[in-house]
């Protein structure tokens, strides 16, 4: 992996059999933000018939979002990261476009962003899981907390991973 700063995004470049794409870590100025946000909802919210409300968008502000970058800067998959409290950081919003899903990009997105948060002091990673996505995080090291549970109408666990 190679790690390149520029001046709104912090990139690594990756090669992979026939396509080439890049991950990088953003804010919601940058240009690929507005991309992500497309992903977002075709994957996430409207499936279940939400929009995105204006504290959800405001929400981002804060937050770093990371996206894999395809030729012609399409985003193939993305995630968001909120850091939550020191050492800590949430995992959400991860979605992989489907036409995707399957090849790994998902999984190559999220190991580059716990580099990024180690990198940053955190050693907790967590996240409110959707049931249907439980077997992708405990492939990438995440374990179950507690009982299942009910957000944006669909069934949930809270998954956590430490990592050094």
């Amino acid at each position: 992996m190679e790690l390149h700063k520029t001046q709104r995004a912090l990139f690594c470049v990756y090669s992979q059999t026939n396509m080439e794409y890049t991950i990088h870590f953003f804010d919601t100025q940058h240009p690929f933000y507005a991309k992500a946000l497309a992903l977002r909802y075709a994957v996430l919210r409207k499936p279940l018939g939400l929009e995105f409300t204006d504290a959800e968008l405001k929400k981002d502000e804060a937050d770093t979002h990371v996206a894999l970058i395809a030729e012609q800067e399409e985003v193939k998959a993305c995630l968001t990261l909120t850091f939550d409290s020191p050492g800590s950081v949430k995992v959400r919003q991860v979605a992989v476009s489907e036409k995707e899903q399957g090849k790994g990009l998902g999984r190559k997105l999220s190991v580059a962003a716990e580099k990024y948060v180690l990198e940053k002091g955190v050693k907790l990673m967590h996240c409110n899981a959707r049931k249907t996505a439980v077997p992708f995080y405990l492939q990438l090291g995440f374990e179950t907390v507690g009982e299942e549970f009910e957000e944006v109408g669909i069934p949930h666990f809270r998954m956590q991973k430490t990592i050094c």
